[in-house]
């Protein structure tokens, strides 16, 4: 079994379970299996889920399509969270069933937010002044 270099770096077979998870909640919410009001009304993406190394527990990050009403959707899957942890639990062959814990996916915000400071007029014009010229 190789082992990764830095401890903080999660396992091959950590991302792969992690993965499967993310599929199957994708699959699950496409087809619209949890009978949620909110949740039919909403396309959810999972981006990421992150699994605790004892694979007991799995962090699922979500946006709601256009980000609307992430507060509302996060509390929707919060309450269906026992019915995706049985379904999940299902369709993974593994020893324990994992915890789900449903967060709002940041990382688009963060992304969005760099964009703009990188295109602010201040540091368009130090990056401008740093370039070499070309004579």
């Amino acid at each position: 079994m190789v082992q990764s270099k830095n401890p903080a770096e999660p396992s091959v077979r950590l991302l792969r379970v992690g993965e499967q998870v993310r599929h199957i909640l994708s699959e699950i919410l496409a087809r619209g299996d949890v009978h949620d009001e909110t949740l039919a009304k909403h396309m959810v993406s999972v981006t990421e889920v992150r699994m605790s190394p004892d694979l007991r527990h799995a962090t699922v990050f979500v946006k709601p399509l256009l980000g609307k009403d992430e507060e509302v959707v996060i509390k929707a899957l919060r309450t269906n969270t026992a019915y995706l942890q049985r379904e999940v639990a299902h369709r993974v062959k593994m020893k324990y069933a994992a915890k789900l814990k449903f967060l709002a996916d940041e990382s688009f915000d963060e992304g969005s937010h760099i964009d703009s400071l990188l295109r602010s007029p201040k540091v368009s014009q130090d990056l401008e002044e740093g370039e070499p010229s070309e004579d």
